[in-house]
C-alpha cells in the first residue's frame, strides 16, 4: 500500500507543477486553485508513504515520477523539444526509480 500512495503522490506532482506553468506567475484563479490542492495532498500523501518507505526512497521516486511525467507533459502540451539527450536524461531516471524500488 505505501507503494500505490506514492505513486499517487507522484502523479499529483505532475499536476501541480502543470497547473503551476499555467497558472501565468499565479495570476490565474484555477490553476493556482489546482496547484496548491495538488501540492498539499501530494505532500500529504508523501508523508503517509514515509511512514513505512525510507526518506531516500521516497524522496527520490516521488520527484522522479513528478520529473518524468512533468517532462512527457511538457512535449505533449507545450510543445517543448524532444532531444536525444533529453530523452536520455528521462531514461535515467526511469533507470533510477527502478533501481531504487528492487533495492528497497
Amino acid at each position: 500500500m505505501p507503494w500505490l500512495t506514492l505513486l499517487v503522490a507522484g502523479l499529483l506532482e505532475i499536476v501541480w507543477a502543470t497547473a503551476m506553468k499555467q497558472s501565468d506567475g499565479f495570476t490565474r484563479f484555477w490553476p493556482t486553485a489546482i496547484m496548491v490542492l495538488g501540492m498539499i495532498s501530494s505532500f500529504w500523501l508523501l508523508a503517509l508513504a514515509m511512514r513505512e518507505l525510507p526518506l531516500g526512497t521516497s524522496y527520490m521516486v516521488w520527484t522522479g515520477i513528478g520529473a518524468l511525467g512533468s517532462f512527457v507533459l511538457g512535449i505533449v502540451l507545450f510543445g517543448e523539444a524532444v532531444t536525444p539527450g533529453r530523452l536520455g536524461a528521462a531514461a535515467l531516471i526511469v533507470g533510477g526509480i527502478a533501481m531504487m524500488k528492487l533495492a528497497s
